[in-house]
């Protein structure tokens, strides 16, 4: 039973602190389980999977050819901009083997939103997925990139397979548009180059920047949190003490249905699951439910993560019932809430109990936890080891056990800053280290913590973090829009849906122009699912508009109904 193993590991409780410090840097991880796990699966993807010494190849390979045939140099930003691929870790772990600095990239993007973290990241070099690149060919020339690298889906796939998929891809189900104009080199023979020489292994410390995660943080500019080597292996070392009691080191298969580029996943299948030797099996559209169901059928999976939407739907789903759960002993959730009729269900058709967690992007990510067999459904857990929480008042006075207030963060995991903005780390995190999360928790007198409501005005559709500022800074572009704002709204499918409330000069104006106009410029799960029309809307003395009130005569509404 998992809970005899809490008590006999850690009679008094889950240890509040463990050695963070047991290695210097990510690359330092990823070489040791090279070595100890060389012939254990370590990713899948559309039937190809790469083992651990595969993977130590393939990425050294790709180093090779960063420092032998790019300009790049220790410290330059590369930017990665792929689905669930295995080309994914092949890319990042080669280019931190040469020093470079990742930048997790949305593949979804709009130009708009790649131009502005190319340029704001100082990128030198684009890794992209084939499909994105016909919009690269149009950003790169605006941007400081000077390396482009484009992969096609199955490009890691044998022959004759890669031949066939990446031509169905390509040609029947035309998914790829052209990029002719672009200036740009394969993976493929990127890592033909790189296989000729050899890579010196670039030297790196706790203190380096291993990630350039982007995030509009709490104030919705979106900026690069600045993920160290140091933070990374931190929030590995902290979280692997929540997992050790389900997680047997080099036998776990785990599903991984969210995109590696979020922090989240990343830090769970590139971190946690590279350290225990484990096997991810990568769902590049998880959207696509009857598919990925099929997928799951194949595996006899122990591991999945998700987030309450994608719960829910699959739940709904018959075939989904009708699989073998057996195995399968631990369940993830985070990103956004997870409702108690979403964990109840979900443990009804599965038989496993969801570990919910609580994170940020700027805590690398993980703050707190629910240790499978320790935890208490409704909370968010109990603070990672080394971390240390605490809930302020409006005039940033400690409050009380018990008393609800904006939760603060201090610990190993949070960040160095936001890249190359100290006015907006200094909003964020205090002189004396306490991380500023925006969200308001109320700590029980047990440890475990609930999050009750969000001081910050950010949006969270489906798990993605979406930012009303980059909404309402765009919307208001609009020739016939003066200004608006941007709330969240209870939805059951995505969890929160954006609403906009506008106010126009052309009375004509319709909401499905509105949203046609965000289309051309934002990502699809920012573009508002409802827009209302306003002679005004309801602002401070000062004139700063009250999306607090808007979202108050929203809730109101909801409760008349």
């Amino acid at each position: 039973m998992i809970e005899n193993f809490w008590k006999d590991k850690y009679p008094e409780g889950i240890p509040s602190e463990v050695d963070v410090e047991k290695y210097n840097s990510v690359v330092e991880v990823m070489e040791e389980s090279f070595a100890k796990f060389a012939t254990k699966p370590a990713f899948t993807h559309m039937g190809r999977t790469i083992t651990y010494g595969e993977l130590e190849k393939l990425s050294a390979q790709f180093a090779s050819y960063l420092q032998n045939h790019t300009t790049l140099e220790k410290g330059d930003r590369i930017a990665v901009q792929l689905p669930n691929v295995v080309q994914y870790p092949v890319v990042v772990f080669g280019a931190m083997r040469a020093g470079m600095i990742v930048v997790n990239t949305n593949p979804l993007y709009t130009e708009r939103e790649m131009e502005h973290q190319f340029n704001d990241s100082g990128a030198k070099a684009l890794v992209c997925y084939a499909g994105m690149a016909s919009l690269a060919q149009n950003v790169v020339p605006r941007t400081g990139v000077k390396h482009v690298i484009v992969t096609e889906i199955a490009d890691l796939h044998p022959f004759p397979k890669k031949q066939i998929i990446n031509t169905v891809v390509k040609r029947v189900k035309k998914m790829v548009p052209a990029y002719d104009n672009l200036e740009h080199i394969s993976l493929n023979k990127a890592l033909k180059l790189g296989a000729s020489g050899r890579f010196d292994k670039a030297s790196v410390n706790r203190d380096d920047i291993a990630v350039l995660q982007y995030t509009g943080g709490t104030t919705g500019v979106a900026k690069g949190a600045m993920l160290t080597h140091g933070n990374l292996v931190s929030n590995m070392c902290q979280a692997h003490v929540f997992f050790e009691a389900v997680l047997n080191e080099g036998q776990e298969t785990v599903i991984a249905p969210l995109p590696l580029y979020h922090i989240y996943s990343f830090t769970v299948n590139c971190m946690i699951m590279m350290y225990t030797g484990n096997h991810s099996i990568l769902i590049p559209n998880p959207r696509d439910i009857p598919g990925f169901i099929k997928e799951l059928g194949n595996w006899d999976f122990s591991g999945m993560l998700g987030i309450n939407t994608l719960f829910v739907a699959l739940c709904n789903n018959e075939d989904f019932r009708k699989l073998d759960f057996s195995s399968l002993k631990l369940t993830i959730s985070g990103g956004m809430a997870l409702t108690k009729d979403a964990a109840d269900q979900w443990e009804q058709v599965t038989g496993c109990i969801v570990s919910e967690g609580y994170g940020m992007t700027e805590t690398s990510p993980i703050v707190s936890f629910n240790p499978p067999g320790y935890g208490q459904i409704g909370t968010i857990g109990i603070p990672a080891p080394n971390t240390i929480c605490k809930t302020i008042d409006d005039d940033g006075n400690d409050l009380a056990l018990g008393e609800p207030g904006e939760l603060c963060v201090k610990g190993p995991q949070v960040m160095k800053g936001y890249w190359q903005r100290p006015d907006e780390t200094a909003k964020t995190i205090t002189e004396d280290g306490w991380l500023k999360t925006g969200d308001v928790a109320v700590i029980k007198d047990d440890g475990f913590m609930k999050i009750v409501d969000r001081k910050k005005d950010m949006i969270i559709v489906s798990g993605f973090n979406v930012y009303p500022n980059e909404l309402e800074d765009f919307i208001v572009s609009h020739p016939d829009i003066v200004e608006c704002a941007a709330i969240g709204v209870p939805d059951d499918k995505s969890g929160e849906a954006v609403k906009v409330f506008a106010v126009t000069t052309n009375k004509n104006l319709t909401d499905k122009e509105v949203r046609d106009f965000c289309r051309d410029g934002l990502t699809a799960y920012k573009i508002p699912k409802f827009v209302e029309f306003r002679d005004e809307l309801p602002k401070t003395n000062v004139g700063k508009i009250l999306r607090r009130e808007l979202r108050d005569e929203e809730l109101k509404k909801i409760g008349a109904a």
